[in-house]
């Protein structure tokens, strides 16, 4: 399949990687010389214009920084640019509101188009096998989802166009609280003269099992390797978990949602983003 790939960040140039090795032919678009040199080492063909990438294609996959841009490329450059035939993928994690709207603006026009955040990190985005949560029509769905797969370990349609969305910041709200939480409670266990090791061994089984303790402990040498075991470097950054917050409060907000916890995680997280946003979100340890 002919699939053009705008923004090859961290997670996108990753992702296009993967779609050459899967045997499709990657035309890729990047503001970034680095990102399309890179790019070009996988196997991709590079083009100066997102509009020029659109040429000609099957797909378009986008992973962007945010909606405004979404929106932008989307309407200046693919919607209209791309053949009608083409199936149009946003990766990105934005807003559900800018997800549908463009997502009805290129059903309109004529396309098929789905909203698919992805959870997983760099790591999964370069293993591919990241998780996909789709939202769209059901024919676009499956119109998507060969191409998904080549990404990803898991692809699931999540309903309407809007829904990945609406998964993806309802996960993230969920795991910024879990590693708060499990940050507390590490902290707590250590004043208490608990070993760390013995208290993972002892939670990690019982009721306060959670993701962020057995599979992304906060503690270096504690359960598997992690960020924590290289000074929080790599992983996912604080500034994407507080963006990932934001949209999580503002879903909240316009839908009525009672959020008190997100809403403290999100607190937190923009107190101790203003001298670690590099950090990997789990460094929020750093505080207590």
């Amino acid at each position: 399949m002919k699939i053009a790939f705008i923004g090859l960040g961290n997670m996108g140039g990753g992702m296009a990687a993967n779609l050459v090795k899967a045997g499709h032919e990657v035309r890729a678009f990047d503001l970034s010389d680095a990102a399309l040199a890179a790019a070009r080492e996988h196997g991709c063909a590079t083009f100066t214009s997102a509009a020029e990438a659109c040429e000609g294609v099957e797909a378009v996959v986008s992973m962007l920084p945010n909606g405004a841009i979404v929106k932008s490329v989307f309407t200046s450059d693919v919607i209209g640019k791309a053949p009608k035939g083409a199936v149009l993928l946003d990766c990105s994690t934005i807003d559900v509101a800018t997800a549908r709207e463009v997502i009805s603006l290129a059903e309109t026009a004529g396309y098929d188009m789905v909203d698919a955040p992805v959870s997983g990190g760099i790591a999964a985005a370069n293993a591919g096998t990241l998780t996909f949560m789709v939202g769209g029509t059901e024919a676009a769905f499956k119109r998507a989802e060969p191409v998904l797969i080549a990404m990803g370990k898991a692809v699931i349609h999540a309903g309407q166009a809007g829904n990945g969305q609406a998964a993806k910041i309802c996960n993230n709200m969920l795991l910024a609280v879990h590693m708060i939480g499990t940050c507390e409670a590490f902290r707590m266990a250590q004043k208490l003269g608990l070993d760390p090791q013995t208290f993972f061994d002892i939670s990690s089984v019982s009721s306060g099992q959670n993701w962020s303790m057995t599979s992304y402990c906060p503690v270096p040498g504690v359960g598997p390797t992690t960020p924590a075991d290289n000074d929080y470097q790599g992983g996912f950054a604080t500034a994407l978990m507080l963006k990932d917050l934001r949209l999580a409060m503002e879903a909240a907000q316009a839908s009525g949602a009672a959020t008190p916890l997100g809403r403290r995680a999100q607190e937190l997280y923009e107190a101790f983003a203003v001298d670690n946003a590099a950090l990997d979100f789990s460094a929020i340890i750093k505080t207590l």
